[in-house]
């Protein structure tokens, strides 16, 4: 029994080369345009979609307040002591609806000013998209501070910025981002301050009363 299983095993392997072959599975392959650009076929657009949609989740997530709120939320377990408990499922979702509450006012915004006019073919996606990156940009441009702007703008040596509406979005998204990893470690500090004090006081006391090992 386990040789006729064996010798299954291996026809298998050595037939898949052959019904690959003989399936005539699609190459990434791409059609130069006449303008000089690069057309791609229907597989492929749909195969770099399936790509792109694996970390644009993640990228849209970074242009919320969800950083701020979970690296805090995180610190603050750390801080109570507690490494495992509320757990990692508990804090990722808290996390995601403070930042759809918080978020609302200018999802609200996107919904109404770049989804409807393209769900009723009055704009196309192109338009759509420049619609929902206003609201989107106004909240980053909110809470991100000047001198991130003014760093990431020195280091991509973008010197044309006379108001915010000149600011890049390549400039604008990592600043966004710098500010608030500052912000959320600044709040986890003052939030550790007082779990500190505690435990250089219990341990005071406990080393007053003799019971240094239990400090």
């Amino acid at each position: 029994m386990r040789r006729n299983i064996l010798v299954a095993l291996a026809l298998l392997s050595l037939s898949t080369p052959l019904l690959a072959q003989g399936s005539g599975l699609p190459a990434l392959t791409s059609t130069p345009a006449a303008g000089g650009g690069t057309t791609y076929r229907s597989e492929e657009r749909t195969l770099l979609l399936l790509t792109a949609m694996t970390f644009i989740p993640a990228a849209l997530l970074m242009m919320t307040s969800f950083t701020r709120i979970i690296i805090v939320l995180s610190l603050l377990r750390h801080a109570m002591g507690t490494q495992t408990a509320p757990p990692n499922q508990i804090i990722i979702g808290l996390s995601l609806f403070l930042t759809f509450f918080i978020m609302s006012p200018t999802i609200d915004r996107i919904y109404g000013e770049a989804y409807v006019p393209l769900s009723e073919d009055r704009i196309n996606i192109m338009q759509a998209g420049e619609r929902a990156a206003i609201p989107l940009r106004e909240f980053m441009l909110k809470h991100t501070r000047e001198s991130d702007i003014a760093m990431f703008a020195g280091i991509a040596k973008v010197t044309n910025i006379a108001t915010p509406d000149d600011i890049p979005l390549r400039i604008l998204i990592p600043s966004f981002v710098i500010s608030e990893l500052k912000t959320a470690f600044q709040i986890g500090f003052v939030l550790f301050i007082p779990f500190l004090i505690i435990d250089m006081v219990v341990a005071s006391i406990l080393m007053a009363m003799g019971m240094m090992m239990m400090s």
